[in-house]
């Protein structure tokens, strides 16, 4: 099946404004977040993007916060408006697993309000003891 984009881990392709721009005007776990702080986040982390195979440009955003041995948080998982409904994000997430398959991690979390069917259809499930886990959440 041929497909009109492409998913990307280098990070030479990213679009850091046009990434920034989505995710601080129109993802709800990122409203206002600086560009500063956007920048540092892309810069410690694996980030895949996707691509239009055609012109190049930007069409979607996924990063993993990991250490590559026992650990993984995939987030900021973002489709463009005009992009969506063409399984790019399905295409980011199976890209980030694939990424970190070869370290063999024990866990990948991730928090979601409004995806979980898309989730699940990877494997992902609430945590068997939520009760375990805990934030620091600055006030």
């Amino acid at each position: 099946m041929s497909t009109s984009y492409e998913i990307s881990a280098d990070p030479a392709r990213l679009d850091a404004a046009r990434v920034h721009h989505w995710l601080s005007t129109d993802a709800y776990w990122a409203l206002g977040r600086s560009r500063g702080r956007q920048d540092r986040a892309i810069a410690g982390s694996l980030n895949l993007g996707a691509y239009d195979r055609g012109t190049g440009e930007q069409l979607g955003y996924a990063r993993v916060v990991t250490d590559r041995a026992t650990f993984a948080w995939l987030c900021d998982v973002y489709v463009a408006p005009a992009a969506r409904g063409r399984g790019l994000g399905k295409a980011l997430v199976r890209a980030a697993l694939a990424e970190l398959e070869p370290y063999g991690l024990g866990r990948v979390l991730l928090a979601t309000e409004d995806a979980h069917g898309l989730y699940e259809g990877f494997g992902f499930r609430p945590p068997a003891e939520p009760g375990r886990l805990m934030a620091l959440i600055p006030e």
